[in-house]
């Protein structure tokens, strides 16, 4: 006993020296990743600033480096995350409550967990060649601002899933007791009491969600979005483009110019992200402040 205790005191202190160890080797590492995309950013400002201007943004696509844009790309971006989160934000929360409130365990609803957890690492490639076979040709929606929206579905759908269910799980449960004490039904305590409680958590996942499909290419090129769009969409059933699709197309030029405007282009398309993540965080701000609109 006396050896023991007389040894404690060594272990502590190796073990807050292993922590601290920890702690600064963690700090080093987020610094350093910091610093890596302040580096990329501002080599991407620098290169690509010059180029914009309202005529970038009101031009389309041209051979000519002076006289191109991104008006196709920049609205093709907003047509397809729009139609995207139409479709799947509605279809993922409603998902996450069955499977959480609804759904009794089973070999059935343990096999759906474990797909959804399995498909949310598969490569976006893959959700573009189903696209393609489901979606363009089976469907028969053709290249169409709809075709890449559920495509892009696919692609986000178990990442909103996941999160929602994660959020809608950590509500405590007795405030679903006291939700039923009352009389409240199960479908009333969801709506009044668990959903508004779980709406930051959810809006965490979607900004996840839709964050990644704004920057995927591959699965858009799978299911043939144009890479040449000297219009813009009037319609979820029109062709678009994208502006990841257009900075690819650039980048692969051999022209400065052109890597230039790829810069540009990067500009805009992190100005959109930014955007539109802004106004997801201001929504999940006052829903965890509780306040009404």
């Amino acid at each position: 006993m006396s050896s023991w205790l007389d040894s404690t005191p060594s272990n502590l202190k190796a073990r807050h020296q292993k922590a601290k160890i920890f702690s600064v080797l963690c700090t080093l590492l987020t610094w350093f990743s910091v610093v890596l995309l302040a580096v990329l950013i501002f080599h991407v400002s620098r290169q690509g600033v010059t180029w914009l201007d309202g005529k970038f943004l009101s031009s389309f696509p041209s051979r000519f480096p002076e006289k191109a844009g991104v008006k196709s790309a920049l609205w093709g971006t907003v047509w397809l995350i729009g139609v995207t989160a139409v479709i799947s934000i509605p279809f993922g929360v409603a998902a996450a409550i069955y499977l959480e409130e609804y759904a009794k365990k089973s070999r059935i609803n343990t096999m759906i967990d474990i797909n959804i957890a399995n498909l949310a690492g598969v490569p976006s490639i893959v959700y573009g060649i189903l696209g393609l076979a489901l979606f363009v040709r089976w469907f028969g929606l053709g290249r169409s601002v709809v075709a890449g929206a559920l495509t892009m579905t696919l692609l986000v759908l178990p990442v909103i899933i996941m999160a929602s269910r994660e959020a809608i799980r950590a509500v405590p449960s007795t405030l679903r007791q006291a939700a039923f004490a009352l009389g409240a039904s199960r479908w009333q305590t969801i709506r009044h009491h668990v959903l508004p409680a779980s709406i930051p958590g959810i809006l965490t996942g979607v900004i996840l969600a839709m964050s990644r499909a704004i920057g995927e290419t591959a699965p858009l090129i799978m299911i043939g979005a144009l890479t040449y769009v000297a219009f813009t969409p009037d319609g979820p059933m029109d062709s678009f483009t994208t502006l990841p699709i257009q900075i690819f197309n650039w980048a692969s030029r051999p022209q400065e110019d052109f890597h230039d405007l790829a810069a540009a282009g990067i500009i805009v398309l992190l100005s959109v992200l930014f955007v539109m993540n802004a106004g997801a965080i201001f929504i999940r701000h006052r829903s965890a402040r509780g306040q009404r609109w």
